[in-house]
């Protein structure tokens, strides 16, 4: 609680101590003038009174004439005057007196108990008053704040309408350069095997026809333009995939991943065979996803495991399975985790993200034959059906590369629910 000022004009000392020994025990702070000139001029550097109390009768300036002056001042208009008087109490004088603009009169001899219940009133309308201009000035703060906020929203909104304009823009144009790779990629992919084909249809006719036994070296390098160009064959093959994995408008389709496995290891299974290799596979779920896709990846991940073996150890491979929930964002999605272990040859953990980058290899083109573009390829495919894939591994201790699936894709509940009552959930 603040302490009130009030001030206390009279041209009497005696009367001025008298108001204030009356007063004093309510706690006020008092400030004295002797006339009606002292007050104002006191006025001037100070306005924060709750209350003025001044005598009618002083020479020079009476009150009534003080009580004008200071109200022709917009800032001292809220501070109440009550007159003190003991002459004239005419209706017409007091009506005078209001006219000036007091709030009330005191006659003289001063009744102490009216006086401060009067004073007591006019301090708890200050104090309230006081309190209102807080608020006031709280919600004048509160407002500009609000408008700032305002302001800075409206800027933000439109910041991100433009940068929503720049994305649509740098979209369409994103869009139009992939068409245009696509193109540019079929049409390599289309026009650069039919020269390779005739190298290698060439270099047979040499070997083939030739007049005269073709010596040993030129049937060397012969074989090496046959494996150049067999490695180019394959590296275009493997170009052309990628590019139009994006572009797959195939179905996704509940599929016995069992079946798909057996399929790709059908596919191998001369070289299997040639290298005594071990494969055990358990019992897989069925999931949603697009089959010729999945296949191309095991081919590649089952591929791998083949070709990286140890020189002197039989391949050993083994694809298992789990099924586990996990919270994507606000959702819980059933995953399928599939393992494809192996005895390989394994590389450090250090490189587990860099082999799933465009030709990426982690071994020389004489060691192992191979595009680097195989793994980018699966990680392109486990993307396109919403999952993800990563490896473990240790040098000489093979690798794991675990791939995770939807169980189901994220299609309309409606959709969803006629799978599972037909059979198809997992």
């Amino acid at each position: 609680m603040i302490q009130q000022k009030i001030l206390l004009v009279d041209d009497r000392e005696d009367n001025l101590l008298s108001i204030q020994s009356v007063l004093e025990p309510g706690g006020y702070n008092f400030v004295k003038a002797r006339s009606g000139r002292e007050a104002l001029k006191i006025l001037l550097s100070e306005i924060d009174f709750a209350l003025i109390l001044m005598d009618v009768k002083m020479p020079s300036l009476n009150g009534f004439e003080t009580a004008q002056m200071i109200y022709e001042r917009e800032k001292l208009r809220h501070i109440p005057i009550i007159f003190i008087t003991a002459h004239d109490q005419s209706e017409q004088n007091i009506f005078k007196g209001y006219k000036a603009g007091a709030v009330d009169y005191i006659s003289k001899p001063i009744n102490p108990e009216l006086l401060r219940a009067k004073v007591a009133v006019f301090s708890d309308l200050y104090q309230k008053n006081h309190r209102l201009q807080q608020q006031e000035q709280k919600l004048r703060a509160i407002n500009k704040s609000l408008e700032n906020e305002v302001k800075e929203r409206k800027l933000s909104e439109e910041k991100v309408r433009e940068l929503n304009r720049q994305l649509l823009h740098n979209i369409s144009s994103l869009e139009a350069a992939n068409k245009d790779l696509d193109r540019f990629v079929f049409m390599a992919s289309h026009d650069l095997q039919e020269p390779l084909r005739k190298i290698r249809t060439f270099c047979n006719l040499i070997d083939n026809y030739s007049e005269e036994p073709v010596n040993d070296n030129i049937k060397h390098y012969l074989n090496r333009i046959q494996n150049a160009a067999t490695r180019m064959q394959s590296l275009i093959t493997d170009i052309f995939a990628f590019s139009t994995i994006s572009d797959d408008k195939g179905e996704y389709v509940i599929t016995d991943m069992n079946t798909l496995i057996k399929d790709v290891l059908s596919d191998f299974e001369m070289e299997i065979i040639q290298k005594k290799a071990a494969v055990e596979v358990d019992s897989l779920p069925s999931l949603q996803i697009k089959p010729p896709l999945i296949k191309l990846l095991f081919q590649n991940l089952v591929g791998n495991a083949l070709k990286y073996s140890q020189k002197d150890m039989a391949p050993a491979i083994r694809v298992t399975s789990e099924i586990s929930q996990e919270v994507q964002g606000l959702a819980e999605t059933r995953y399928c985790r599939i393992y494809v272990q192996d005895n390989g040859i394994g590389f450090e953990q250090k490189y587990a993200e860099q082999i799933f980058e465009m030709f990426r290899r982690l071994h020389g083109f004489n060691e192992y034959e191979g595009t680097g573009i195989g793994l980018a390829l699966c990680k392109k495919i486990v993307e396109r059906h919403n999952g993800f894939i990563n490896a473990r591994s240790q040098p000489n201790k093979g690798t794991t590369f675990i791939v995770s699936l939807p169980v189901f894709q994220s299609f309309p509940k409606n959709v969803v629910t006629s799978m599972q009552e037909n059979g198809h959930a997992n």
